[in-house]
């Protein structure tokens, strides 16, 4: 029932990804999650440290787009001065803003990753879409609404039916 949610990769942070094995795989473009996975919900600049992680993916060759469930105000205050393409209000794990960052960067799915802090909107979601889907640590889970924390709950079941079949660290 959950295996649809097993990420294929893992990481704690988007700073630990190997950009290189995933240019070596042919990934060329990355979507990634705003809140808790770049940083905290309630955070509302990217850090220097992330700022140097967005340039790296530049240098790589990597296409970017931000894909959230937050509203406007709050994607659009963190994506335009990194001059970063967004997509709000995403109501991931439906498909149609997924299909819509591949449209913005050109891509098949084969070719892309998504990178978020949950399995039940970016990990359901990417793997749907056929994506390289990478889960990460939540940066501030404290700051987390109530959906998340509902997610939360439901990803709790699913780790633990994950683990016995062993796709679950």
């Amino acid at each position: 029932m959950f295996t649809r949610m097993a990420p294929k990769q893992h990481a704690n942070t988007v700073f630990d990804i190997d950009l290189e094995k995933l240019k070596q795989a042919g990934i060329r473009g990355i979507i990634t999650d705003l809140d808790n996975t770049l940083v905290g919900a309630k955070a509302p600049n990217a850090t220097p440290e992330l700022v140097n992680w967005f340039a790296k993916l530049r240098a790589y060759g990597f296409s970017v787009v931000i894909v959230s469930n937050n509203g406007k105000h709050r994607v659009s205050r963190f994506s335009d001065p990194l001059g970063l393409p967004y997509i709000y209000k995403a109501k991931k794990p439906i498909r149609t803003a997924f299909r819509q960052a591949l449209g913005m960067m050109n891509l098949q799915a084969s070719e892309t990753a998504v990178i978020g802090d949950q399995m039940v909107t970016d990990v359901l979601g990417g793997n749907r879409m056929g994506l390289h889907t990478i889960l990460v640590k939540p940066i501030a889970p404290a700051d987390e609404g109530f959906f998340t924390r509902i997610n939360r709950r439901i990803e709790k079941a699913a780790i633990a039916s994950l683990r016995k079949k062993g796709l679950h660290p």
